[in-house]
């Protein structure tokens, strides 16, 4: 709490001084995105959602090395860690679980059928980020399955001019970080490429890991009618120590490859934008529960999953009407959960209504599963232009998810899937109000969820095996507060971000003793960063953490780095759980105690 109370005192004095000593510099990046997630592309401010956008320079400025750190610094995120180096870490939104939230690379749907402990397998290096939309709160209509709590789309870069960037970090645990980051600007095409290697001997026993990760994009025939390319490949070898289990005998180890390959270009006219879209992704994931006994018990899980996509959207005098499919099968080999095959289709339509300030949008997601069959999702977001600085909205809609093949048909002593298993569904809404100017921006929200037939593992008895059953309802309630402010000091460019999210969960009876999936939800959750240019050449970052979960755990983390900047060269030191904080995100493992990456950047031009 001492520490606590210093580190806000010392923000608190810090921007008093700020605003004392110098004019506010104009920082208005935020109002010029536009969210391309959806089928109606909206600027940022005139969009009727709790949504949190992460830009280049906050990745820059955020202290963090990969995408599971970053996105730890939005409040009402929370990411659940078991390893470092986004090794092993399970996303959630507003209380949702792992398996509900959707996440996106360039608008590309990278659910995994098995479970969603594999989401974030597919976060790209931040090195190729231009910046991350998160959407908060019921998106079915917008993305269909497993937008049950919202979605996160990570959007790529477009271009790195001629450039190579290498990079080197060394630091605490034996980090050996390398990589490099290539950008070919030619006549038609532009070409981004990248390459990184991770490695670690880990901060406790059997917590090493060796990862690599290969990225590609390139856009073809960019003076005419650009086709887009993505291409990743992301591998994870790691010891996994009680990531799944605590029984101090098993010494867990796992292995996972994650990869993407996926095509789009968009033809316009006047009114109309068409937007087509081929992928396939591809999940690999080998599990030990012994790392030095195969034999005792592995797991080898291959899921294939082919799709095409085509969005649309049409302007006439009543407004913008967006529509699309999406089409797809899924193939699943598994020497545990068997062969497995889901065929997908959902048809989205919605049109927005524009009458002088007032907005309002209409829309439903309609959704064939070959196993689930036919499912309906209607929503409505209503947005109005108080100013041209404040715009208040709300939305509420239906959302659902299917359950994981590990819901369905896993099975071991101590666990055992449910083929019988229903769709979880869900009723959620909002309403917020979002503030701009050239200086300081803010939003705030009001949510509330009330979902049903949430899986849950349960048993009556301790010898009996958990058994997967749509036996937990939940009501959840809550409301968050972001706000930024920019300033200058000697005309440097400083940034103060605070996010503030209060959560609360009411769940149902479920009559039974054992329950494998408690809430746990981030009842409190404070985040904040400074990021301050002491000099020209010198920037300095401060990130700190607060969080309080529903059963009682709570910690603080602050974390900084330095960036320094010499010609062509950057040289950076990072600094994670400066105070030693002894804490745990989920399950038993704990976190890493305070440790240290420095790192070197060589930009050839």
């Amino acid at each position: 709490m001492k520490n606590k109370l210093t580190i806000i005192s010392f923000v608190m004095l810090y921007t008093i001084f700020a605003k004392a000593q110098n004019e506010p510099v104009k920082i208005d990046s935020l109002q010029e995105i536009t969210i391309t997630s959806t089928r109606i592309d909206l600027p940022f401010k005139e969009n009727s959602r709790t949504i949190n956008i992460i830009t280049s320079e906050d990745i820059k400025n955020s202290a963090a090395t990969n995408v599971a750190d970053l996105l730890q610094q939005v409040a009402g995120v929370d990411i659940r860690r078991r390893g470092t180096a986004g090794s092993q870490a399970d996303l959630y939104i507003r209380g949702g679980s792992f398996d509900q939230t959707l996440l996106l690379i360039d608008g590309i749907k990278m659910d995994d059928a098995q479970t969603g402990h594999h989401t974030m397998n597919a976060a790209l290096p931040i090195e190729v980020i231009e910046r991350i939309e998160i959407i908060k709160g019921p998106a079915a209509r917008a993305f269909g399955q497993n937008a049950f709590a919202g979605a996160i789309n990570i959007v790529t870069k477009n271009q790195l001019k001629n450039s190579v960037s290498a990079n080197l970090e060394t630091g605490s645990f034996n980090q050996l970080n390398g990589s490099v980051t290539v950008g070919s600007e030619l006549e038609n095409s532009t070409h981004i490429a990248h390459m990184g290697k991770l490695s670690s001997g880990g901060y406790r026993t059997n917590s090493d890991y060796d990862n690599s990760n290969y990225f590609l994009k390139s856009i073809f025939n960019k003076n005419a009618l650009p086709v887009e390319m993505i291409a990743t490949f992301f591998e994870r070898k790691f010891g996994a120590e009680n990531f799944y289990t605590s029984n101090a005998t098993f010494h867990e180890y796992e292995e996972t490859q994650n990869s993407l390959i996926g095509l789009s270009t968009a033809f316009k006219t006047k009114n109309l934008k068409i937007k087509p879209r081929l992928y396939w992704k591809r999940n690999q994931d080998m599990f030990m529960l012994r790392r030095n006994e195969p034999s005792f018990y592995r797991n080898l899980h291959i899921s294939n999953k082919v799709g095409a996509e085509v969005n649309a959207s049409y302007t006439s005098n009543l407004g913008v009407t967006g529509f699309g499919i999406d089409v797809s099968q899924i193939y699943m080999t598994s020497n545990t959960l068997g062969d497995r095959e889901r065929f997908m289709t959902t048809a989205f339509l919605e049109h927005r209504f524009k009458l002088d300030n007032l907005d309002v949008t209409p829309g439903v997601a309609i959704t064939y599963f070959s196993d689930f069959k036919f499912h309906a999702f209607p929503g409505l977001d209503m947005g109005y232009k108080i100013s041209e600085s404040f715009r208040a909205y709300g939305n509420i809609g239906y959302t659902y998810r299917v359950p994981t093949y590990t819901d369905l048909y896993y099975r071991d002593p101590s666990s055992i899937g449910n083929e019988n298993l229903e769709p979880e569904e869900a009723l959620s809404g909002e309403i917020g109000g979002k503030f701009f100017s050239s200086r300081f921006n803010a939003s705030f929200a009001f949510f509330y969820k009330d979902a049903e037939n949430l899986i849950d593992y349960v048993k009556a008895n301790t010898d009996d095996p958990f058994m997967a059953q749509n036996i937990r309802d939940s009501k959840t309630k809550g409301f968050e507060v972001n706000t930024s402010y920019n300033f200058s000091i000697s005309n440097l460019k400083q940034n103060l971000s605070v996010g503030y999210t209060f959560m609360e969960d009411k769940i149902g009876d479920i009559n039974l003793d054992f329950s494998r999936y408690s809430i746990n939800s981030l009842k409190h959750h404070f985040t904040s960063r400074l990021s301050t240019r002491v000099t020209k050449n010198i920037n300095f970052n401060v990130i700190y953490k607060y969080a309080e979960r529903t059963q009682g755990l709570s910690y603080n983390v602050l974390d900084a780095s330095a960036i320094f900047n010499i010609n062509q060269l950057e040289l950076s030191i990072t600094a994670n759980n400066i105070f030693d904080a002894d804490y745990i995100e989920t399950g038993i493992v704990p976190m890493p105690p305070s440790n240290v990456l420095f790192g070197l950047r060589y930009n050839f031009k």
